[in-house]
């Protein structure tokens, strides 16, 4: 068996949890007041005062203070916990160094899983009112939230389950039909661009027939009948070729990192270097513009 396959896995964490005086935990960055009077902070206050915390704050010992402990990741949650005159907190012990931004490897939250996490707290017997006060929200945003997907199907739901989509653009989707919906839904994964704006601008580009109600004529403020059946007929150009891209765009890259890769030992082979210089100057140019902008392609997606 090789080494490699018998090398023991180092664990990020302590195994076990462990109960800290907050006195003896450093904090590496101060909360702003300014910080403190945000909306999210008071959501979090609220939170930790009627149901304590939901993620124990991440630290680390400190190396040059034995007994002592510096915190890497819940310097919020620390600072609720103060405001509330707590004095212990249960920490998770990191293994890590210190220096390791944990926030950076936080995906959060998106407002589908928030939808579904609101359903399953009331399907537990939480009234809404509980979860309004606990969020620190207004009762009609829990409302809000669980009505999220009605009208949506189930498609949209798996392709923006894991995206940032603003509740408005729900609105929207919902004046669409199934099919025009994954359309949308598509465009707007393709674009990254999730906003209500974009939203209503698929709606004023969809065909009456793509609508839920056929019946209910469309109305965009500045633009007249004819400039509306304009943008429905550049929308479905628009989808057409984008749906053509999306066939050829597998096999398009997998060329262009052939391509890319032969032009790269072309011109690392220094006798062709020399040629191309002596004999075809620009074309080595464009060689080596090729290779640049192939490794600067890599880099980003690092």
């Amino acid at each position: 068996m090789s080494k490699s396959a018998t090398r023991q896995v180092r664990y990020a964490f302590e195994k076990e949890p462990v109960t800290l005086t907050i006195s003896k935990i450093t904090p590496l960055r101060i909360v702003a007041e300014s910080v403190k009077k945000t909306a999210k902070y008071a959501q979090i206050k609220s939170s930790v005062f009627y149901s304590g915390l939901a993620e124990p704050p991440v630290v680390a010992p400190d190396k040059s203070d034995a007994g002592k402990f510096l915190l890497l990741d819940g310097h919020i949650r620390i600072a609720v916990l103060q405001d509330l005159g707590i004095e212990e907190v249960t920490c998770l012990i990191a293994t890590d160094d210190e220096a390791y931004t944990y926030n950076k490897r936080v995906n959060r939250l998106a407002i589908i899983q928030e939808h579904q996490m609101i359903l399953k707290a009331i399907e537990k017997g939480v009234a809404e009112e509980v979860l309004a006060r606990v969020l620190n929200v207004n009762i009609q945003n829990i409302k809000t939230k669980r009505r999220l997907l009605r009208g949506i199907c189930s498609e949209v739901v798996e392709l923006l389950k894991d995206k940032h989509v603003p509740i408005n653009t729900f609105r929207e989707l919902r004046k669409m039909k199934s099919l025009r919906q994954i359309e949308a839904a598509q465009l707007m994964i393709a674009m990254n661009k999730f906003s209500y704006t974009y939203a209503k601008s698929l709606v004023g580009a969809t065909p009456p027939s793509q609508l839920s109600d056929e019946t209910n004529p469309k109305k965009i403020n500045g633009l007249s009948e004819e400039q509306i059946a304009l943008m429905e007929q550049e929308s479905a150009q628009l989808d057409r070729e984008f749906h053509l891209l999306e066939e050829t765009y597998g096999q398009d890259h997998l060329d262009l990192v052939i391509a890319t890769g032969y032009v790269k030992r072309l011109i690392e082979n220094a006798r062709v270097v020399r040629y191309l210089a002596q004999n075809f100057p620009e074309l080595l140019t464009e060689f080596q513009k090729i290779t640049e902008l192939g490794e600067s392609a890599k880099e980003a997606r690092r």
